[in-house]
């Protein structure tokens, strides 16, 4: 649903910034990073594109803190990036720059033991604990959240997933 003012919103991890141009072409006033260059070029390109304005550029999701506030703040298949010991630090520091009644929609990759690991061998992921993501929002009103798994192929090789989902707002 497209707002009724222009509100911040904040992609972290855009990839190629499929998701930030959904935004933008809903009205949504879009700043986005991504650890890659070659990621950022090509949500530059895909902005140009379509004909949007999307303010990105290349940051570490472990390095980088925000100085300013978001309306909304999103992340899909991203947070697993950050070590168990900074995600406190981080997640604190973004729901300090959210605006009141401002939301965080973000996405993770749960461990479950039943689950084979997947066929990429990503050295700096660290999966989430089932459920840890809700912690970090005891403070916030939690619109919604859920533990998903779900059938992949995005190394050619069938395998599954489990991620948290969680829509929080401030109150």
């Amino acid at each position: 649903m497209s707002p009724d003012r222009p509100l911040k919103l904040l992609d972290i991890g855009c990839g190629e910034g499929r998701n930030s141009v959904f935004f933008a072409r809903n009205g949504y006033d879009v700043t986005a990073f991504d650890l890659s260059k070659a990621g950022v070029e090509k949500t530059r390109r895909l902005a140009d594109k379509i004909g949007v304005k999307i303010n990105v550029f290349k940051a570490d999701v472990n390095d980088f803190r925000l100085e300013e506030e978001f309306d909304i703040l999103f992340s899909t298949g991203v947070l697993h990036y950050i070590p168990s010991e900074l995600r406190k630090e981080i997640l604190e520091n973004y729901k300090k720059y959210t605006s009141p009644n401002g939301i965080h929609m973000f996405s993770v990759f749960v461990n479950k033991p039943f689950i084979e690991p997947a066929p990429e061998k990503e050295v700096y992921a660290q999966k989430w604990i089932s459920g840890e993501l809700f912690t970090y929002y005891h403070d916030w009103k939690v619109e919604f959240c859920t533990e998903e798994i779900f059938d992949c192929m995005s190394s050619g090789i069938p395998h599954k997933h489990a991620t948290n989902r969680i829509l929080t707002r401030r109150v």
